[in-house]
């Protein structure tokens, strides 16, 4: 049987600077039956044509371009829709993952047999350099467990369209914290998300990005609390407390 194929999402705004390296640690996936769809979110640097150069070369290799600046989840979602393949993935436009990623990553859901699943990963420096401090994550997680806890990192996640419809990943067009109120979303409908416990991708953590602010950060999710997920102030504050226990472990 031939491999199934994964499609790969980046939402790219202005990242000459990472996009390169992040391009390149998806050619160099071990696993090759995959398509890159990069939505360039109308970018003013050079980007976008960094993304033609390899395209041209690689037809694995995908551009669409948003009509207006959109932010993240409609970039993200652009790239859902025109994603053809049984897995979905994501990766930010800053981010690495180890070359066997694919490969480990789909040989645990097979086994597993599961929809949604994530891995462990390690902080990197702006350069890319990992810093030894790794997270890793639950051999599984639930919906109560998840708000709790946001171990789940954007570009570890992976999906099994064949075991979840499409239209229950496309992400709600909030400014900050899309990703984290689509993993919620995805586990009000299925019992666990599975946690591949092994150091997969690499977050470079650089200057000036939106997580690297603590503050943006705590504010995001009180906002995803009561905003999105519509939750009671006491049981919102009873959430809040030990995401924010598991957020400085994670970063101690």
């Amino acid at each position: 049987m031939g491999k199934d194929l994964v499609s790969i999402i980046v939402p790219v705004f202005n990242a000459e600077k990472f996009i390169e390296d992040t391009i390149k640690s998806v050619i160099n996936q071990t696993y090759d039956n995959w398509e890159l769809i990069l939505v360039n979110d109308c970018s003013t640097d050079n980007s976008e044509n960094i993304i033609k150069t390899y395209a041209k070369n690689d037809k694995r290799i995908k551009l669409l371009n948003n009509n207006i600046n959109s932010k993240a989840a409609i970039s993200r979602n652009n790239g859902i829709k025109k994603a053809s393949g049984r897995y979905i993935c994501f990766i930010d436009a800053d981010d690495l993952w180890d070359k066997q990623k694919l490969e480990k990553q789909i040989k645990f859901m097979e086994t597993k047999k599961c929809a949604f699943s994530f891995t462990g990963y390690e902080f990197a420096d702006e350069k890319g350099i990992p810093n030894g401090k790794k997270v890793f994550v639950p051999n599984k997680i639930k919906y109560k467990q998840a708000l709790r806890n946001t171990t789940i990192w954007t570009s570890t996640v992976m999906f099994d369209i064949t075991l979840i419809s499409k239209d229950d990943i496309y992400m709600p067009n909030v400014e900050r914290g899309q990703d984290t109120a689509t993993w919620w979303k995805v586990l009000k409908k299925i019992d666990f998300a599975y946690g591949l416990n092994e150091i997969l991708s690499f977050y470079r953590r650089s200057n000036g990005t939106l997580s690297s602010n603590k503050f943006v950060a705590l504010k995001r999710t009180w906002n995803l609390y009561r905003k999105v997920e519509k939750l009671g102030f006491f049981y919102s504050v009873y959430n809040f407390m030990f995401y924010c226990i598991n957020a400085i472990k994670r970063r101690i």
